[in-house]
């Protein structure tokens, strides 16, 4: 038994679907399907139960997941840490960040170190979901809230400043009305954010109009006159047809921290695209 063999089980375990786990381990659907049931030929077992709401753990499936994690984790830690003593810059560097972190922050990083690392391949992956850096989905990992996760070296990076924006043609609202006017908030299904409490409580007669969990989407939507706003001071600021409204006080700031695992912390791209970010954006 391969531990490739393993690691499809697992993905369809977690995902319950081919299609998940293909997208998880990035390989075909029929190449997901084709691989699991040779995997079940050579064990003689069934190890999923196929229904209609995807693939189930038998039995014996359940029987041996926890064999399989154990497997699982013996082998990143092997991968880590064997990457952690590689020291030539050069391979790939996967960071994860949200969207407007990687298309407004990040940039200039990225163009200084590639221009002093050409050899390495830098991955930026955006988004909200948090991609596990025990498991090697990210190198590197920037989020405004500290990593709870065990083994993570971890700093605060920067204090990230926050404005109210509109769009630049527009009349300003009165402060503490705003009747007439529209917000656009964060996607309240990923839970709470102070930002969006602030800018209701200082428009208590706006309603709130546009939902995203993309601040880059919400500053385009701002941009085309559809709401306010509270963006980040590198996204607003950098939109010719938005503007900052001038308030008696800021929305509340975010700390945007940065970690990696601990097996990776000798590793020689990684540790130079640390000392780089934290140069420059400590400017």
């Amino acid at each position: 038994m391969e531990w490739s063999d393993i690691k499809i089980f697992l993905a369809v375990a977690r995902a319950s679907t081919l299609g998940g786990a293909a997208r998880s381990l990035r390989l075909s659907h029929p190449t997901i399907g084709r691989r699991l049931r040779s995997l079940e030929e050579a064990t003689g077992q069934t190890l999923f139960q196929r229904s209609a709401d995807g693939f189930v753990l038998t039995d014996e499936g359940a029987a041996v997941l926890s064999l399989a994690e154990q497997m699982e984790e013996s082998a990143l830690t092997m991968e880590r840490r064997l990457a952690g003593k590689e020291g030539k810059l050069e391979g790939l560097l996967r960071i994860s960040s949200a969207d407007w972190f990687g298309g407004y922050v990040l940039p200039p990083v990225v163009a200084a170190y590639r221009a002093a690392y050409p050899d390495v391949l830098v991955e930026l992956l955006t988004g909200t979901r948090l991609f596990s850096l025990s498991h090697r989905e990210a190198d590197l990992v920037f989020r405004i809230v500290p990593f709870a996760e065990p083994d993570i070296v971890q700093r605060r990076l920067v204090t990230m400043r926050y404005g109210v924006y509109m769009r630049r043609d527009r009349v300003d609202p009165v402060i503490g009305d705003g009747s007439g006017f529209q917000l656009i908030t964060m996607d309240a299904s990923l839970g709470s954010f102070p930002d969006t409490a602030w800018l209701v409580d200082r428009f208590p007669n706006a309603s709130v109009g546009l939902r995203s969990n993309s601040r880059h989407v919400q500053a385009h939507l701002c941009e085309e006159g559809l709401g306010l706003a509270v963006l980040p001071r590198p996204v607003g600021d950098r939109l010719a047809g938005l503007r900052r409204l001038e308030l008696p006080d800021d929305p509340p700031e975010r700390e945007i921290w940065m970690g990696y695992h601990r097996d990776l912390r000798r590793l020689g791209r990684l540790r130079a695209f640390v000392d780089m970010v934290v140069s420059i954006l400590a400017r």
